[in-house]
């Protein structure tokens, strides 16, 4: 008479993760996503009303005098030349920062990951110990650097400053991610004569795709919703939204009729980006969890 095999003890891990994917779990999850939308929709309704609405009540009356809702206070926020300069200065400063630590990234990232020369260990190392440098630490020194080159309050000096601190990341994370391709794909791309360039551009990128498209994400989200860097090294000229918008706080009052729909169009543009790219980012993040 055969014994039956004893079932293997289940873990508290195990246990835990088939309790919180039940229907109960995912209605709380949902509850809590849609309370965590509550100050964005705020914001929204609140762009909508008029200055006086928005002082006598709050925004979550809208619900009874929809009809109350206005786009005067947008009208107004594109006649404010300061407001849309800023609009244009903090494009002029986040694709080229982006683009360019997109590219610089995944060169220097596949070639520390599949090339050859002299010290790439250690070289890989210094750029890892880079990312615990704080932006703060350097603000002075490269204020004073910056000055010395006549790009203080430049866009260009912004630029580089977002370029400087974001490639590190970019390399760590490119590399990381172009060392799980197969050697053997490689080879046979370089048997087939292809060279390091045409390598690069034909196999590893549309391989890279969803790493490249999370970088790009992070980066563009990180430089377009900057103010530290932004308030230090820009001028009157070359000010982004996000200190244009702190420079219309008023004297005994906030400005809300200007900041409620400038913030809100500074929101936008970068949600808009996330979603576009949203399938790229989570197959990014997907394929990372797996290797």
């Amino acid at each position: 008479m055969t014994k039956l095999s004893a079932q293997p003890r289940r873990s508290p891990a195990a246990w835990v993760v088939e309790k919180l994917s039940g229907g109960a779990v995912r209605v709380f999850l949902i509850v809590v996503g849609l309370f965590w939308l509550v100050p964005t929709v705020g914001l929204l309704l609140s762009s909508l009303r008029s200055t006086r609405d928005m002082n006598e009540s709050g925004w979550w009356t809208v619900f009874t005098e929809p009809a109350r809702l206005t786009v005067d206070s947008y009208e107004k926020l594109l006649e404010n030349g300061d407001i849309t300069d800023s609009l244009v200065n903090t494009v002029l400063i986040t694709v080229p920062a982006t683009v360019l630590v997109v590219v610089i990234g995944a060169l220097a990232g596949y070639a520390f990951a599949w090339m050859e020369f002299p010290g790439r260990d250690w070289w890989f190392l210094a750029v890892v110990g880079l990312l615990v440098v704080p932006v703060q630490v350097a603000l002075i020194p490269i204020a004073e650097l910056f000055g010395n080159l006549g790009l203080f309050g430049s866009i260009l000096g912004v630029i580089l400053f977002h370029v400087g601190f974001g490639l590190p990341f970019a390399v760590f994370l490119l590399r990381n991610f172009f060392a799980e391709i197969p050697r053997e794909l490689l080879e046979a791309a370089r048997l087939d004569g292809a060279g390091e360039l045409r390598l690069f551009a034909r196999v590893v990128m549309p391989l890279g795709g969803p790493a490249i498209a999370s970088l790009g994400i992070f980066q563009f989200l990180w430089v377009w919703n900057d103010m530290l860097v932004a308030l230090v090294f820009t001028d009157a000229g070359s000010q982004p939204i996000t200190v244009a918008l702190q420079t219309q706080v008023r004297q005994f009052g906030n400005n809300i009729d200007v900041l409620a729909p400038g913030a809100f169009i500074s929101m936008v543009v970068p949600l808009a980006v996330f979603f576009a790219f949203q399938r790229q980012f989570v197959s990014g993040v997907m394929a990372g969890a797996v290797k």
